[in-house]
């Protein structure tokens, strides 16, 4: 089994206020969720106006599998054009 987890820290350049934060994300993390197959929540910076950070994890039995998807993730929240990626952590757990 190995579990994938990737950080992203987000800037969220046209949130003007929280709740034009909380839009924008709601969205995305929607989207992300449907496409995916993933889970995904915010986990910090939720009172900041246009920063986020969101946490993102998948198991799955494939080492190779994880890493393509989270790779994709990526790809799919960068072509969107949203918000801007300005760090990534990533991780992989083999049980």
């Amino acid at each position: 089994m190995v579990i994938g987890i990737l950080t992203l820290k987000l800037y969220l350049g046209e949130a003007n206020s929280l709740k034009e934060k909380r839009r924008v994300l709601k969205s995305l993390l929607d989207k992300l969720k449907a496409r995916f197959n993933i889970s995904v929540a915010e986990v910090d910076a939720q009172d900041a106006w246009r920063f986020s950070t969101i946490g993102i994890a998948l198991v799955s039995n494939d080492g190779a599998y994880t890493e393509h998807t989270l790779t994709a993730v990526i790809n799919f929240i960068e072509k969107l054009g949203r918000v801007e990626i300005t760090e990534v952590q990533s991780e992989k757990i083999y049980l």
